[in-house]
C-alpha cells in the first residue's frame, strides 16, 4: 500500500533529500541542506542526548498543564506552551531513527507522559502523538531490533496505548484532512503493534470500541483511503482469531459485510485501490465465515443467493463470490442444501466447465488456477454436504448431462494437477535433503503446494461418483483412465495419501469420521 498523505516517515524524508542532492548538486537549496544537517543530528542519539529531549519533553509537557490549570477559559494564555509542547513532540520523532534506545525511553517513563497526550483537549497535539506512536513503531524502523522493539510495545499495551488510541479516533472527523490523515496514523499504529505483538490483534478488540468503528467505516457507501484500510485492518483482526471472529458475529457483523460487498454485485469498483478494498471486505467475510455459528447467520442474512448473485453477474467480485460460498460450505450442510434449492448447481458447474469472466486485473493464468482450485473445493464440499436424497440425485446428474462432460472436465483437472505434483516430486528427488534438512512433513507441504491438496479433492469427487455405483459414470472414468495409462490403483494412491495425512486439528472424533469416509472410497475402488 502507498503511503496516506500525512504519514510521517523521516528515513524515507531523508532518503528523498540524499536522492535530490546526488542528483542535482549544483542546483541544491542550502535549505534542504540545512534540514538534512538538522535531521542527521537528531538521528545521532545516544543515551545522554536522549535524556536531554525527554526532560525537555517533560518541562514544557509542565508547563502547558500549569498554563491550562491557569488560564482555562483564555486560549491565548496557554497557545504558546502548545507551540512548545508541539516542537518538543516533534524532536522526539527523531527517536525512530535510534529504536536501540526505546528500552531507554521506557526506563525513563516517559511513555505514560506521552500516551496522555492522546486525551489533550487540543486535537493538533493528540495528532502529533499518533504521527509519534506511527513513527516509533513503524515496520522499516523496528525490522532490525525486534527485541527492543517489544520493550516499547509491551511499555504502550501496559499504559493503555490502545485505549487511548481508540478513543481519540473516535473524536477524529472525516471532513478535516489533518485528522483524517491522522485516522489513516491511528490504523497504521494498531498495525504495527500487531506486527511486534500479536496478542494485540485480540486485546485491542477486547477492550476497545475498534471492531465498532470500523464496521462504522465499512458501512460508508462512499469510497476513501480510510475505509480502504479500515477494511484491511479488520481483515487482520480476523484473520488468526476465532474469539475475534465470534466477536464480529455478534455484533451483526455478517449482515454488514454482505451489504458492503453487495455494492458491488452489478458493478466494477472504479480503482485499484476501490479494488483492493473490495477483496479486502471478502476477507472478511471468509474469516468470519470460520466459526459454524456465523455460517448459519450468513444463511439466514441470505448469503448463498448473493454470493450466485455475484457469480451470475460475473464482475470483479465473482471469484471472491466463489470463495466465500467455498468458506460457507465446508462441513456445514445447511449451506450445501440452500446452494443446490436456490438452483446453484448450473452457475457453478458453468465455472467448473471454464465459463469464467477475464479479470483483467489479474495475470491470466494464475486468475483461472485459483478459480478452478476453488470450484474443485466448493464441488467437493457439497457432496460430503448433501449425503442423500433428491439434491444428491440432482449434483449427481450433473456428471451424466451432455454425455458426462463433467467427468471429462473433471479426469483433464486430474491429469493437469497430477502433472504438477509429479514434477515437484521428481523436482524434490533431485535435491540433497539432508543439506536442505527437509522432512516428510515439509516435503508433503511442497506438494500441497504444486496442487496436491486439489488433485486429493478430485480423488475424492470421483470417489464419490464410483460410489454412486451409477453404470455409465463408472463406465467413463474407467475409459478416461485408460486412456490416460492409469488405473484405480492411481486413484487410491492419491486417496490413501489424503487419507494418511488427515490432522486432528477439529478433534480425534472428527479424524476418524474423516478417515473412514475416505478409507469407503479406497475400498470401493477395489
Amino acid at each position: 500500500m502507498e503511503d496516506f498523505p500525512g504519514r510521517n516517515r523521516g528515513a524515507k524524508r531523508q532518503r528523498d533529500a540524499v536522492l535530490a542532492i546526488n542528483g542535482n548538486i549544483n542546483g541544491i537549496d542550502l535549505a534542504v541542506l540545512e534540514a538534512l544537517a538538522k535531521e542527521s543530528a537528531v538521528e545521532a542519539l545516544d543515551p545522554r542526548t536522549l535524556k536531554k529531549l525527554v526532560l525537555a519533553f517533560e518541562r514544557r509537557l509542565k508547563d502547558n498543564i500549569a498554563a491550562r490549570l491557569k488560564y482555562p477559559n483564555q486560549p491565548e494564555r496557554f497557545a504558546d506552551s502548545e507551540i512548545e509542547l508541539h516542537e518538543e513532540l516533534q524532536k522526539l520523532k527523531g527517536l525512530a531513527s535510534a529504536p536501540e534506545l526505546y528500552p531507554e525511553l521506557v526506563a525513563l517513563n516517559t511513555v505514560p507522559s506521552i500516551l496522555n497526550l492522546l486525551s489533550h483537549d487540543n486535537t493538533d497535539i493528540a495528532i502529533d502523538v499518533v504521527q509519534l506512536l506511527q513513527d516509533l513503531t513503524d515496520e522499516d524502523t523496528v525490522d532490525e531490533n525486534d527485541e527492543a522493539a517489544r520493550v516499547l510495545v509491551d511499555a504502550l499495551v501496559e499504559n493503555n496505548v490502545l485505549e487511548l488510541l481508540v478513543q481519540n479516533l473516535l473524536r477524529l472527523s472525516d471532513s478535516d484532512p489533518d485528522e483524517m490523515a491522522a485516522v489513516h496514523g491511528t490504523l497504521a499504529t494498531v498495525e504495527n503493534l500487531i506486527e511486534v505483538k500479536p496478542a494485540v490483534a485480540e486485546l485491542v478488540c477486547e477492550k476497545t470500541k475498534l471492531l465498532k468503528w470500523l464496521m462504522s467505516k465499512i458501512k460508508v457507501k462512499e469510497f476513501d483511503g480510510n475505509k480502504q484500510y479500515a477494511s484491511e485492518i479488520l481483515a487482520i483482526l480476523l484473520q488468526n482469531s476465532e474469539a475475534n471472529q465470534k466477536r464480529l458475529g455478534q455484533m451483526n457483523g455478517v449482515d454488514v459485510l454482505l451489504q458492503a460487498v453487495a455494492m458491488y454485485k452489478s458493478k466494477d469498483p472504479k480503482s485499484p485501490d476501490e479494488a483492493e478494498m473490495l477483496e479486502n471486505l471478502f476477507n472478511c467475510l471468509c474469516g468470519l465465515l470460520m466459526p459454524l455459528e456465523n455460517r448459519d447467520k450468513f444463511l439466514k442474512a441470505e448469503g448463498v443467493e448473493l454470493m450466485i448473485i455475484i457469480m451470475k453477474q460475473k464482475k470483479c467480485a465473482y471469484g471472491s463470490a466463489i470463495r466465500a460460498l467455498d468458506f460457507a460450505m465446508t462441513k456445514y450442510a445447511p449451506a450445501c442444501e440452500r446452494f443446490v434449492d436456490v438452483l446453484g448447481l448450473k452457475t457453478a458447474f458453468s465455472a467448473f466447465m471454464g465459463k469464467v469472466p477475464v479479470n483483467k486485473n489479474e495475470k491470466k493464468e494464475r486468475y483461472h488456477e485459483e478459480l478452478e482450485e476453488r470450484i474443485v473445493s466448493l464441488i467437493a464440499s457439497l457432496f460430503g454436504g448433501i449425503m442423500r436424497g433428491s439434491r444428491r440425485e440432482r449434483l449427481l446428474s450433473k456428471f451424466v448431462e451432455n454425455e458426462c462432460e463433467k467427468i471429462d472436465r473433471l479426469m483433464e483437472l486430474y491429469m493437469r494437477y497430477s502433472n504438477r505434483v509429479k514434477a515437484e516430486t521428481d523436482r524434490i528427488d533431485q535435491l540433497d535433503l539432508d543439506d536442505l534438512e527437509m522432512d516428510e512433513e515439509e516435503i508433503y507441504i511442497r506438494k500441497l503446494e504444486a496442487g496436491l491438496y486439489t488433485l486429493q479433492l478430485i480423488a475424492v469427487i470421483l470417489g464419490h461418483l464410483w460410489c454412486s455405483e451409477h453404470p455409465q459414470m463408472r463406465g467413463r472414468i474407467e475409459l478416461l483412465l485408460k486412456q490416460q495409462k492409469l488405473t484405480k490403483k492411481d486413484v487410491k494412491d492419491i486417496l490413501q495419501e489424503y487419507h494418511d495425512n488427515i490432522g486432528d486439528m477439529e478433534g480425534a472424533e472428527e479424524k476418524e469420521r474423516s478417515q473412514a469416509k475416505i478409507q469407503k472410497f479406497i475400498s470401493a475402488f477395489d
